[in-house]
């Protein structure tokens, strides 16, 4: 049975129904035809993303998500996906957004990752920010 876990490094995530936004990433999974096994998210600050940013990835620049896919290829999904909530509270500012919306595109944004999605080309990018509104569009009506 497919597993989303909601844990605090040095930041909490605010907000009012967490089960409701669990049992919805679980349905994007299942609408992105992608097996889940378990998901963790790690919501943290600018400065601890930074360090995780340094230690494993070898970038030394702030980052609002960064997603490790942990299983094994053809396997169910395993991933943590680390968030800032620093940088999403400054992205919904820079963006013109709510924090609430910011955080759901981040959100969705890491398992859109897991389930094959990439952001490097303009046409992926595209792709990608279509996905982000469909399904940020698909939780706010629920």
């Amino acid at each position: 049975m497919a597993s989303v876990k909601f844990n605090y490094a040095d930041r909490k995530l605010s907000l009012t129904d967490k089960n409701k936004l669990k049992n919805f990433i679980i349905f994007l999974f299942e609408q992105e035809n992608t097996e889940l096994d378990e998901l963790n998210y790690i919501f943290c600050s600018d400065d601890y993303l930074l360090q995780i940013n340094k230690d494993h990835l070898n970038h030394d620049y702030y980052t609002d998500i960064i997603t490790f896919s942990l299983g094994e290829e053809g396997n169910p999904v395993i991933g943590e996906i680390y968030i800032s909530l620093d940088r999403v509270k400054d992205n919904s500012a820079t963006h013109k957004t709510s924090v609430l919306e910011e955080n759901l595109r981040v959100i969705f944004h890491g398992s859109l990752h897991l389930c094959g999605y990439l952001d490097k080309k303009i046409k992926e990018i595209k792709l990608m920010r279509e996905k982000e509104d469909y399904y940020i569009n698909q939780y706010l009506s629920l």
